[in-house]
């Protein structure tokens, strides 16, 4: 199937998914959410595919964020809907699946990226990587399994530190955290993966597929919902208009807090 936002290869029994938006930085807008869902259910269905690598095209962004342009005039059920429908159709299906997933962290992974990220069973990152979760400085919360996900992987204060300051952390602060597994030079990073790849293909497909379920279960919550619903009120917020305007005008946000 062709795509005009997502680049697929196959070799080996390794599945590469490329997020191919290089003068967006990657960004995520809803077409290409589509796209990565069509992409990886494809690869997932095929049972030659043993492995599954997601990056960006490019040395600057692995996926900078999401495409604010595309949603800073949604009102709160259109919000609400944004999320729902991104963590049904990518970011819940890409933690679920049954092919193991590996995010190769090649630049910057911002807010929606970091969030796609994060649903992949674990990551590797290029060592010119940075990460983090900016949309309170857009007067939102992550909307993509961000507030859930985070603290599952680092910890409650750090992902709260994270989370409220919009910082970003370099590739061997996130390594620390425990927010990635490995930190390697970014031309060896795609090599890198494959060579982790290769040793779980050694293994059962039966028993990973199993073994991802039964990992996964252990944080079933109902905090996505709560998130989802957060997310969707942020839309109604003066100062979601504010900070999305802002970023479009490319000037500071001034939040009034209502």
């Amino acid at each position: 199937m062709a795509h005009e936002n997502v680049i697929t290869t196959t070799e080996g029994g390794i599945g590469i998914v490329t997020i191919n938006r290089p003068t967006k930085l990657n960004a995520l807008n809803r077409a290409t959410i589509l796209e990565l869902s069509e992409a990886i259910t494809a690869l997932d269905d095929d049972a030659a595919t043993r492995v599954i690598i997601v990056t960006g095209s490019g040395e600057k962004a692995f996926v900078a964020g999401a495409d604010i342009a595309e949603f800073s005039e949604f009102n709160v059920e259109e919000g609400e809907q944004l999320a729902s429908l991104g963590q049904q159709l990518l970011f819940d299906m890409v933690q679920n699946l049954a092919t193991p997933v590996i995010a190769a962290i090649n630049g910057f992974a911002l807010g929606g990226g970091l969030e796609l990220a994060m649903a992949a069973h674990f990551r590797v990152a290029s060592d010119n990587a940075k990460m983090g979760l900016p949309e309170v400085s857009l007067g939102l919360i992550p909307g993509y399994g961000g507030t859930q996900r985070l603290p599952q992987l680092i910890g409650k204060g750090r992902a709260m530190e994270m989370i409220m300051t919009a910082a970003m952390i370099t590739a061997d602060e996130a390594k620390t955290y425990g927010l990635v597994n490995h930190v390697v030079p970014q031309p060896e990073l795609i090599d890198f993966c494959k060579g982790i790849a290769a040793k779980i293909m050694k293994n059962s497909p039966v028993a990973i597929s199993k073994a991802i379920t039964a990992i996964n279960a252990s944080f079933t919550s109902g905090g996505f919902a709560t998130e989802i619903t957060g997310f969707g009120e942020s839309f109604g917020t003066n100062d979601f208009k504010e900070g999305t305007t802002a970023f479009i005008e490319k000037r500071k946000a001034v939040f009034t807090g209502k």
